[in-house]
């Protein structure tokens, strides 16, 4: 059993509307999200038998942003709660490949508040709205095999894809990482996450879209039990 708790600088781009507001173009660097962000926390589980491993991966995020200006929207603020929380089962069909399928399950929270432009002047408006869907998603994981001479370092890459238009029209996540164990007990890793998710739901004063990008470096230390 392994668990890692880990810390990842990310970045965000896309768009995002909630209760008929327009849509809202977000492009938040590292910088941008660490400075407002109240809280995270990061962990990554999974057990082994050497055939089949079993994952939980879970991420939550609560963060406030300022609007990008746009023709229809002169300034505002978001207010964004996320959770991801991936379950999955691999199976190892060659010492350094293993295959399997995931279940992502996505919670979002958002307010928005902004100042819209419209013929009469400026007009301010407010809107809220929180959903949560779930995301099946197909996972490869390459991976160093245990039996190579330096058995001390390690790396992985791991590529998911799902989502089919069960919940997001598309979904997929691609992990790089490499590290190195000090002993049974601790190691450490880093590497680089990207995240995408395009989900869309509802019309009018019930249209809620998140259509989001996120990547970034990230650091883990990994337990060993």
């Amino acid at each position: 059993v392994k668990l890692e708790p880990y810390f990842m600088l990310p970045s965000m781009s896309g768009k995002s509307a909630v209760a008929g507001l327009p849509q809202i173009d977000i492009d938040a660097s590292a910088s941008d999200i660490l400075s407002k962000l109240q809280f995270g926390l990061m962990l990554n589980a999974e057990a082994t038998n050497g055939y089949w491993t079993f994952g939980s991966d879970l991420l939550y995020m609560d963060l406030g942003e300022d609007v990008k200006p746009s023709t229809l929207v002169l300034s505002g603020k978001i207010a964004a709660k996320q959770v991801g929380w991936e379950m999955s089962a691999l199976r190892s069909i060659l010492p350094w490949v293993d295959v399997g399928v995931g279940v992502l399950m996505n919670n979002v929270q958002m307010q928005i508040d902004i100042q819209q432009n419209q013929p009469g002047g400026a007009v301010a408006r407010s809107g809220r709205q929180s959903e949560t869907w779930l995301d099946p998603m197909v996972v490869v994981r390459l991976k160093t095999a245990r039996n190579i001479n330096v058995k001390k370092f390690y790396g992985m890459l791991r590529g998911e894809f799902g989502g089919f238009g069960l919940g997001s029209s598309n979904a997929w996540q691609v992990q790089a990482i490499g590290g190195y164990r000090f002993s049974k007990l601790f190691e450490l890793s880093g590497g680089f996450r990207a995240i995408s998710l395009d989900y869309e739901k509802g019309s009018g004063s019930n249209a809620f879209v998140y259509d989001v990008g996120t990547t970034g470096p990230m650091v883990r230390l990994g337990l060993n039990f």
